[in-house]
């Protein structure tokens, strides 16, 4: 039965820890510990989920705007040059950092928040309303309409879960998902966000993700 965006419940938190850092905006999760970017201070930060204790703190060539995990490694989109905000892929090693000669540019100059399916990388592009399957060295092999602005992206098993804006006027924060490898991916409405929702990061049965305005980060259960 599909439910219409207005009729879904709240989804359902488990916890919320501070963040280390004011406008927390990309999140990543890499089985133990959380990686968050900040906004305001253009910086990484390792935590420890369970203490919300930062283990790691690296600047980043910009501004961070989304995450994912690959291997022992992440990839981060960091709006770059100013006003210009031009947008890259860039590669960073736990420990050790950026790699300054390891960036790819978004296609169109766009994108915002990263999703890793095990063999390629998704990249949203909110004003678009859409995500891109890309290769890992960022060419393009599918393009998946939305029809929504997208906040956030995770993969959980066969599907792309998504935060999605629509609007106040149309209930605001959303999350959902689509079937992603389908012919057709149309796009599901699972559970209502009583905040905006920020970065999706996948935790085993949850999703974090960031509550900027509170300047917190939340985790809360796989809705299905």
């Amino acid at each position: 039965m599909i439910v219409s965006p207005s009729e879904l419940g709240d989804l359902e938190e488990i916890v919320r820890i501070p963040s280390p850092a004011p406008m927390p905006q990309s999140l990543a999760h890499d089985g133990e510990h959380l990686w968050l970017g900040s906004w305001e201070t253009s910086r990484v930060y390792g935590i420890s989920p369970r203490h919300g204790r930062v283990f790691e703190e690296m600047e980043a060539p910009g501004k961070p705007v989304g995450s994912t995990v690959l291997g022992d490694e992440l990839r981060f989109v960091c709006s770059e040059n100013g006003d210009e905000d031009n947008r890259f892929i860039r590669r960073y090693i736990p420990g050790h950092g950026f790699k300054s000669r390891d960036r790819i540019a978004c296609p169109d100059d766009t994108g915002s928040f990263l999703a890793y399916d095990g063999e390629r990388l998704w990249l949203s592009q909110r004003a678009n309303k859409r995500v891109l399957e890309i290769s890992v060295s960022g060419r393009v092999l599918r393009t998946v309409d939305v029809g929504e602005q997208i906040l956030g992206i995770a993969w959980v098993s066969d599907r792309l879960y998504l935060s999605t804006w629509l609007g106040k006027d149309r209930g605001g924060c959303r999350i959902a998902y689509i079937e992603a490898r389908a012919e057709n991916p149309q796009l599901t409405f699972v559970a209502a966000a009583p905040f905006v929702a920020v970065s999706l990061a996948r935790d085993g049965d949850r999703l974090w993700t960031n509550d900027s305005k509170a300047n917190e980060i939340v985790a809360f259960a796989i809705p299905s």
